[in-house]
């Protein structure tokens, strides 16, 4: 008997693989291997929205040797990812390949460990339909939306531009705050906090803040109210008129979902969603870990469900209490409770094997893979333990009408906090404030005041993080889409980053302008938000999956038809980014244009001045030959490179990447070799004793051995050649 398993990602195919033993043949499709056309729209309106299917150019040799493999084996297993994306795949795949449905079976791992390959084999089932027509009408909903908005987009603004059914919402959020921003009136307000010491022993001073009267809260709005309170305290008795002791507790976080940990690997480590998935990608697929093998580390990690298995919570619970002690574990185990808009397909976020703690395998980790894993692991230990306990102390000191109140509070119990803290600088702060131990009625020594003007801030921009939890809590888009949304904003320019804030472009705010205007549907999240919903009772059966494109399509064509009909004959003008820097042949100051390689500078009094600049970067280093400033510039072709501001007097480039290290020998910046994987610094100063020349500087172990792996491939090839020559000469001699 002999098996074929085809999964998605060749990373799987090993650690599956290994499990499954000899009998089972484990290939990789590569994800998708048929899609809808590149050239048209790829659906067949007048036939009930029949979407008309391609086999993706390029994969036809593997289409052949998986069809012929298939023919080979005994029983086939689609083991392609649990969600919709998967499910269609597996489906894509039985209908090109032209499966035989009693040798056809779907399997599904949560995460990839021995047991649950063996498990899920053991259990196989059907392909489900309705998942299937759940991801078919999500993807024929935006290729009807990009296919039929993005051409008019080209017409009126500009070419190149789409519009979709989702990126079009997360746009409009981050415009709609942007308003926020510029209508915010900010609000005066003062604060004044006094300085007290006790009378006898005269020890244990701090610090209390203005809090109002005993009947009510007070915030001075200006300086006259603030010079009021001032002067009326000035001369006064202060004593401490109230005690109140107490202890809080805080109860730890739930596991992670899709949505939280895009936002926590982009509040700690400033991880963009997409760079976030791809790692969690890699940790559930498998890592190599040395006493163990290859495995996967993580469950599946697009989920919005807070439900954990019950092994995993008997597993960590045992893992507690030998760990960190009885008294960190609660009586029962916490359950958390899902959103009612969740699908609650899979587990929450979870380590695959609590056991395998992150500092036992950092080693066989990269390091954005061990932050990642240390947080999931982290806090799924924590979402099992007890809280903690803060011992919290709130004083009240008055004097004539006025009340000052201060608090402090000291961990009483770590509990969870011990593994996880998600409030790490909140417990510092209120820890730093720790009181005496008064007692009420005692008189105090007022050491003076400080008052200071405050003004109210707007609302602050969104940041990677803050979008996906908006559009979670507004119900746009589901746990897959989060991330590739982000990105297309940012990659088709209707939003820019700003260090972490995301802020609207010029020609966002022009496209948005459009779609609001003319498609308020598309750009309404509640619309979408119901879309979202619509689609998981398709998932559910509760609603044919035609029928919801046939419902959208009406009301979006006669949408599409009144918008030709109002801009017929104009087109929208992008306004230009002026910026600060100054033509220097006209005086104007230079504006931001998109070239076929990018960005780049142009005076505004084009045609009459032709000036253009290239737009460069300032980077920590200086120049090795005449110590001027070390730009970032991209060159015609697209690359980045690194030049001398003082060009074209100083010549000096380099590919490498300056960094704000100075070398220890010369004093001279230190560099480091692009690329994502590569972390080793050296110094490129040729008359300095650290210097490294050129085919020295390696990047990591990872790309050497890649290298050495392709080396000994090529002399493989080259004796196999010249062996093959010799007979071939040895068999001419004696013929």
């Amino acid at each position: 008997m002999s098996y074929l398993v085809i999964v998605e990602s060749p990373t799987k195919v090993k650690t599956i693989g290994k499990h499954l033993g000899s009998k089972y043949k484990v290939k990789a499709s590569m994800g998708h291997l048929r899609d809808l056309p590149k050239s048209n729209i790829g659906i067949d309106f007048d036939n009930n929205f029949e979407p008309k299917y391609l086999a993706i150019r390029g994969k036809s040799a593997l289409i052949r040797e998986l069809r012929t493999l298939a023919e080979e084996s005994d029983a086939i297993y689609l083991a392609t990812d649990p969600d919709r994306e998967g499910e269609a795949i597996s489906w894509h795949l039985k209908e090109l390949l032209e499966l035989d449905d009693k040798k056809t079976k779907r399997v599904t791992f949560n995460e990839i460990t021995k047991n649950a390959i063996l498990e899920g084999i053991k259990n196989p089932r059907d392909i489900d339909e309705n998942l299937v027509n759940a991801q078919q009408a999500r993807r024929l909903l935006d290729r009807i939306v990009g296919y039929k908005l993005s051409p008019l987009l080209w017409k009126k603004v500009r070419y190149g531009l789409s519009a979709g059914r989702v990126q079009s919402v997360a746009t409009r959020l981050v415009i709609d705050r942007e308003n926020e921003i510029r209508e915010f009136v900010p609000r005066e307000f003062w604060t004044i906090d006094a300085d007290f010491s006790r009378i006898a022993p005269n020890v244990g001073s701090f610090s209390a803040k203005f809090h109002g009267t005993k009947k009510k809260k007070i915030e001075p709005a200006n300086a006259e109210e603030t010079d009021k309170i001032i002067n009326a305290i000035k001369d006064a008795e202060f004593s401490v008129k109230s005690i109140k002791r107490g202890q809080k507790k805080r109860s730890p976080v739930p596991p992670f979902i899709t949505s939280t940990l895009q936002q926590e690997a982009s509040r700690r480590f400033g991880m963009s969603p997409a760079r976030t998935m791809t790692i969690a990608q890699q940790l559930y697929e498998g890592i190599e870990i040395d006493g163990v093998g290859s495995t996967g580390l993580i469950t599946y990690m697009r989920t919005d469900s807070l439900r954990l298995a019950d092994e995993a919570i008997y597993s960590v619970r045992n893992y507690i209490t030998e760990t960190y002690g009885e008294g960190f574990l609660p009586e029962t185990r916490r359950v958390y409770k899902t959103k009612k808009s969740a699908q609650d397909a899979h587990e929450a976020i979870r380590p695959s094997d609590v056991y395998l703690t992150p500092e036992r395998i950092k080693k066989n980790l990269t390091p954005d893979q061990y932050k990642l894993y240390r947080i999931i692991w982290s806090r799924f230990v924590a979402c099992q333990m007890e809280s903690a306990v803060y011992d919290t102390m709130s004083v009240d000191i008055g004097a004539n009408e006025y009340i000052f109140r201060a608090t402090s509070s000291r961990i009483a119990f770590r509990g969870y906090t011990a593994v996880y803290s998600d409030m790490a600088a909140e417990i510092e702060e209120q820890e730093a404030n720790i009181l005496p131990d008064l007692i009420e009625g005692e008189k105090l020594v007022f050491e003076g005041q400080k008052s200071e003007q405050h003004f109210t801030l707007p609302p602050a921009r969104y940041t990677d993080g803050s979008l996906i939890k908006a559009m979670e809590e507004m119900g746009v888009g589901r746990p897959s889409t989060y991330a590739p949304t982000i990105s297309t904003i940012l990659d088709r320019e209707y939003v820019v980053k700003e260090g972490k804030s995301l802020k609207p472009t010029a020609l966002g705010e022009v496209v948005n302008g459009l779609m609001v205007e003319q498609f308020s549907d598309i750009v309404d999240t509640e619309f979408t938000a119901h879309m979202e919903e619509t689609l998981d009772d398709v998932e559910a059966g509760k609603v044919d999956w035609k029928k919801t494109l046939s419902d959208f399509y009406g009301p979006f064509a006669s949408e599409l038809e009144a918008a030709e009909v109002a801009l017929e004959g104009k087109r929208l003008k992008v306004p230009d980014e002026v910026t600060d820097i100054v033509c220097d042949l006209c005086g104007r100051n230079m504006v931001v244009k998109s070239g076929r390689f990018g960005k780049f500078l142009a005076c505004p009094g084009f045609p009459e001045c032709k000036n253009t600049m290239a737009i460069v970067e300032k980077t920590p280093g200086e120049c090795p030959t005449c110590g001027g400033q070390i730009l970032k510039k991209k060159s015609k072709n697209g690359y980045w490179y690194y030049g001398c501001e003082k060009f074209p007097e100083c010549t000096f480039m380099t590919w490498d990447v300056p960094q704000a290290e100075k070398c220890e020998v010369c004093g001279k910046t230190l560099y480091k070799r692009s690329g994502r994987g590569s972390k080793k610094l050296f110094c490129a100063n040729p008359e300095c004793e650290k210097y490294e020349p050129q085919e020295e500087r390696k990047t990591t172990k990872k790309t050497t051995k890649k290298t050495t792996k392709k080396t000994a491939a090529k002399k493989i090839t080259k004796k196999k050649t010249a062996a093959k020559s010799k007979k071939t000469t040895e068999k001419k001699k004696s013929e």
